[in-house]
């Protein structure tokens, strides 16, 4: 029976930039699957696309991309799969392009769009309310505010694209998984309702989108872990059945324990995962082991997808700034909520939100670690949030007097003065599918 091997090197914009040079070395793949987006991301790279038309994309892709130019001439057959064209996919594409000919490699690259809404969003408004999925509220509430809007597209343009020849195809806003499932399509030949088969290749793509997070990152038993410096990036090994074995390059490899924690991650009801190719049902899949590094998943079943797409959004909402202090000494917690206190009294200003959290003492999860008594020292972490920018920058200036007018211990700056950010908040909507339009085109 016919496999193929994909592997992801990248979870997000900011992972290891090792890992996929390693992966492609080690893992003897078909496919190398880079994951760079993230909701927030694309807030970024909306802000970034606003001030410079080329930019927009996550530019930690074309550093990588140039260092696997060895790998690509030694591996003429393996191909990338990336969403890192984020909010402008065709000029990074034409940035890899460069890339690959200063190297004198020959590759198609090939650029999916059709993701980005925001030029559309008022003609498509009277008609599409986009609701927030949260609240309820439409998007004209906040419509002079929104800076990007992209749907989450599915496998299918990815398909086409290798159709048509591509080496490397380069995404704005995919769902994670159909990295994965695009080339399942393209080399097996599925046919586009074959559910459960779809269904199976989004658990593989799921499994592997976070990278090491499968193979150890972040596992219970991570006493177990021999060298974190080197933890390993997932590959599946994917049959025409929809069968797979799931593995790693490196570290302790794939188990029961770290299958798991990765196939609920960011999962609401596992029954029903939905995608833009299937919905997925996650408790209907068969682990086996292997070896002590590779598990065996199967028996995938899955059901029509929605007549929708994902819409992310993103809209101004304000500003924000948060800095730190080290408070050392008896009764350092007393000491830092006291300080964050003045702090904020301080500046005159009624912020729309603001939190002073004691790291060390219990903020990062209250009511669930205990706090220690006696702590002799913590980091006291102030933040506030407001629509005026003006209340936000006089709160920055108020973190250095604290070093000579708070309590005794108050032993200075962790960082400098804080800078002040500008806040997107996140829309979460639904879309017809009919509305939205891939395209695929391979450059020449």
């Amino acid at each position: 029976m016919k496999t193929i091997r994909i592997g992801n090197g990248c979870g997000f914009w900011g992972d290891n930039i090792d890992a996929p040079i390693r992966l492609a070395q080690r893992g003897n793949l078909d496919y190398l699957t880079l994951e760079y987006l993230a909701e927030l991301t694309m807030s970024i790279l909306a802000l970034q696309k606003e001030r410079d038309a080329e930019k927009g994309y996550a530019g930690d892709f074309l550093d990588v991309l140039g260092r696997l130019t060895p790998i690509l001439q030694q591996q003429p057959s393996l191909k990338i799969i990336t969403n890192a064209g984020g909010m402008n996919p065709a000029a990074c594409a034409h940035r890899a392009q460069e890339i690959l000919q200063k190297a004198a490699l020959t590759r198609r690259i090939a650029v999916v769009s059709g993701d980005d809404l925001l030029p559309r969003l008022d003609a498509l408004l009277p008609e599409h309310p986009f609701a927030n999925l949260d609240t309820g509220e439409l998007l004209t509430t906040v419509r002079p505010r929104v800076v990007s809007a992209n749907a989450y597209l599915g496998a299918k343009p990815i398909a086409d694209a290798l159709a048509q020849g591509a080496d490397i195809v380069i995404t704005g806003r995919v769902a994670d998984a159909s990295l994965t499932v695009g080339p399942a399509l393209h080399e097996f030949g599925w046919a586009w309702d074959d559910w459960d088969r779809l269904s199976a290749a989004s658990v593989a793509g799921h499994l592997i989108e976070c990278g090491a997070q499968v193979c150890g990152g972040l596992w219970c038993n991570w006493q177990e872990v021999a060298d974190w410096t080197d933890i390993g990036s997932p590959f599946v090994d994917l049959a025409e059945d929809g069968s797979f074995t799931i593995s790693s390059d490196a570290g302790p490899g794939v188990n029961r324990e770290t299958l798991t924690e990765q196939l609920l991650y960011e999962v609401g009801d596992p029954a029903r995962y939905l995608t833009p190719d299937v919905v997925a049902d996650f408790t209907s899949v068969s682990l086996a082991k292997v070896d002590a590094r590779t598990m065996r998943v199967h028996a995938a079943r899955g059901t029509p997808a929605t007549d929708s797409y994902k819409v992310s959004i993103a809209y101004r909402d304000g500003f924000t700034a948060s800095g730190t202090l080290t408070i050392a000494g008896p009764d350092a917690v007393i000491k830092a909520q006291l300080a964050g206190a003045a702090l904020l009294q301080r500046t005159g200003q009624t912020f729309e939100r603001s939190n002073v959290e004691c790291l060390g003492g219990g903020a990062c999860a209250p009511g669930v670690i205990a706090p220690i008594k006696g702590l002799t020292e913590v980091v006291l972490r102030v933040s506030v949030h407001d629509r005026r920018k003006e209340a936000v920058e006089r709160f920055t200036k108020e973190f250095a007097p604290l070093v000579t007018s708070g309590p005794p211990g108050v032993t200075g700056y962790t960082t400098g003065r804080p800078a002040v950010r500008e806040v997107f908040a996140y829309w979460p909507a639904l879309v017809e599918k009919s509305v939205v339009q891939a395209t695929v085109e391979v450059l020449p």
